[in-house]
Order: structure tokens, then sequence, then C-alpha cells
């Protein structure tokens, strides 16, 4: 086997990442590195033990396949050491990019960047220390112009454009605005007509959807009742006439809608959503997946912007969500029936099962209670 005592090929691993955002705004390219990568080992001397790709993924965290397949091959010794293009490909946070450093030292295992500015001294050591974190102050001075500058195209009355509009509209060319879709609109308006005017269940709406064969809003084989449940709570369907519009929104915004018409109001800012990544081990190979924080914010910092009007009567609407007001929140968990036994709880998935019950006492009682509805509408 080739070392890397000094008396054989110096074994390398090549190491790329390119997060999501980075594919979409700028085309960071995997192929680009490697390619960068390779030439560089090649001039160098080194034997390339592996390359290893983290595609999609984020340098604010360690907790990635690739990154952990990297770990593994260094803790199974041999390796001088691990490249990178940029030092930000290890990681983001300059504390990260320390941890592994010590980690790889351990395992006599040195980590390099393409542009790392220093050498191993510590003066060297120093500098690139500085501008880590100098990179990492010019991220968030990014990252807070950027939120600031959403905050106020929303102040100024403008849809802040995600991947998908809201059910039943559509982007205008600009992006920055609705335009009301007449191919799934009248779909929408169907909802609430069922629920506020016929008085049908949000079970039988999907139901009946299901059976007609109308696609999904979000793709996949059948409606979901937590969707139909967000469309009627969506104020963006909810007609507001222009004086109830006028005491949301700032008077250079008013001043641009006619009196005469209703308007939806399309909220932003909120929620403040965190998300990170977590490894979990599996009976053969770690497990990745995304867990999300959501916090509401206070209603005050809650952002109005008008957007075209649904064609939805408003009584339409009072009428629907008063008919869900009392309901459960529907849960993408499935049905199931929970018993309590001698203090062991089990569940027993059932078919057309719509409340859980606990059975104590001899006596059946609804769970969990129910609850007035006190959340903001189910978006942004």
């Amino acid at each position: 086997m080739p070392s890397s005592n000094g008396h054989g090929p110096k074994r390398a691993i090549l190491y790329a990442r390119v997060s999501t955002d980075e594919q979409a705004r700028s085309g960071y390219s995997l192929a680009q590195q490697l390619e960068a990568l390779r030439a560089y080992a090649a001039r160098e001397g080194y034997e390339v033990l592996e390359e290893v790709q983290d595609p999609g993924q984020s340098g604010a965290s360690l907790e990635r396949p690739g990154m952990d397949r990297v770990r593994d091959l260094v803790g199974g010794g041999g390796v001088y050491v691990v490249l990178a293009q940029d030092r930000d490909r290890f990681a983001r946070e300059p504390a990260y990019h320390y941890l592994l450093r010590r980690e790889f030292e351990e395992h006599g295992t040195k980590i390099r960047a393409l542009n790392d500015r220093g050498d191993e001294s510590p003066e060297g050591e120093l500098t690139d220390g500085i501008l880590d974190q100098l990179a990492k102050y010019e991220r968030a001075k990014i990252a807070e112009r950027t939120r600031r500058g959403k905050l106020r195209k929303a102040r100024e009355g403008k849809v802040i454009p995600t991947h998908t509009a809201d059910y039943g509209f559509k982007f205008n060319e600009a992006r920055n605005g609705y335009e009301t879709d007449e191919d799934t609109m009248p779909i929408v308006r169907r909802i609430f007509r069922l629920v506020g005017v016929e008085g049908k269940r949000m079970h039988h709406v999907k139901k009946l959807f299901d059976g007609e064969g109308i696609r999904p809003p979000k793709g996949g084989q059948y409606w979901s009742k937590p969707f139909i449940r967000s469309c009627i709570l969506d104020d963006v369907y909810k007609p507001h006439t222009y004086y109830e519009v006028k005491q949301l929104v700032s008077p250079e915004v008013a001043t641009r809608l006619d009196q005469d018409k209703c308007y939806g109001i399309w909220w932003f800012n909120v929620r403040r959503i965190t998300t990170r990544q977590v490894a979990e081990a599996g009976s053969d190979k770690r497990r990745y997946r995304r867990r999300t924080t959501t916090v509401i914010k206070p209603k005050e910092e809650w952002i109005a912007v008008p957007v075209p009007d649904a064609g939805i009567p408003r009584e339409w609407v009072d009428a629907a969500r008063a008919a869900i007001a009392h309901n459960r929140v529907p849960s993408f968990a499935g049905h199931r029936f929970w018993e309590l036994s001698s203090g062991i709880q089990r569940h027993f998935p059932l078919r057309g099962v719509r409340q859980a019950h606990v059975r104590h006492d001899g006596k059946c009682h609804s769970w969990p209670p129910l609850l007035p509805l006190s959340h903001p509408p189910a978006r942004w």
C-alpha cells in the first residue's frame, strides 16, 4: 500500500462542495472545483485516494454526507492531505475549520485549500484566521442587506418571489406581483363553495378532488386536508376593501390602489425559519435529514402586500373559516388509535378513524382536546 511517510506517493483526498443557493445563484460548479484540484494534485505529485463531493450542502454545518466520508477516510489512516479549492468549501464557520484541522492532525493529515494565504507558522495561521473572520463578517453583511432589501420591497407593495406562487395565482412578468391563474383559481373557489356554502367537510373535498383526478397543487397523487385548511385560512384569497387595505399599507402603496376594487393580502415577514441538517445513525449507514425550527414573529412585524382579488365572495370565506374554526388541525402522520393501558402507550394504525381516543376508567374522551383556532394563516 502506498504510504505518506516520505517513502512513497503522498495520498490525497479531493473534496468539493456546493450549496443549493450557490448552484442557483452563480452556477458554482463541482466539476470545476475537482478539475482544479486534480491539476494541483498532479503538480504536487499526490496520489488521489478518492474524490468526494457534497452537492447541495451548506457549509454552515459539518453534518454532510461527503464530509463524513472524508472524516472516515482520514480516520482510517494513510492520508497525507485533504484538498479543497477554497477554505469555505470545508466550512463557512472558522471554528468548524479549526476543529477539522485539529481532528485531521491527530491522524497525521493536513488540510489544504488552494486559496490558503498563510503558511504553517503561527503568523500564517493568524493571517488565515483573521481573513476567515473578515469573510464571515462580509457574508453576514450580505445576508443582512438581502433581508433588508426584501423588507423594503414588501413595504413598497411588491411580492417577494419564491419558487412557486400561491395556488390559484402566478407571478407577473416582473416577478414582483401576482396575477390570477384562471386554470387553478376555479379550484380554490370551489373549495370555499363546498366548505362554506354547501357545508362539506375538508375530508369530503379531498376525496372529491382525488376521485375527479384533479392534480394536487404540490404534486403527488392525493390532495391533503392540511393544504385545504391553509387555503381557507389564507388572507390572499379573502377580499379586502380599499379602506381595509389602506390601514395595512403605506400611503405610497395605497395611492396605487383602486378604491372601487377589493384585494387579497399576501403577508410577508410572518415567520422566522431556521434549518439545519442533522445526521442519524442507521442500521448500515448514516441518514441525513433537515431539522426546521419555526417561530411566529409579533404581528406588528408582518408586512401586508395587496394582490389581485381571487374572486371569492367574502361570505364564502367567512362561512368556510367558521366551519373549520373548531376542527382539530389535520396531521400528516396518518390516523392512529391510541390506547393507554397500565402506563404503556401503544398505537395501532386504523383506516377511516378521524379522531383518536383515550380509554381511561372505562370512558372515552376526544384526544387531543378541541382548541380554538389561534395561529396565523398556514403559509410563508
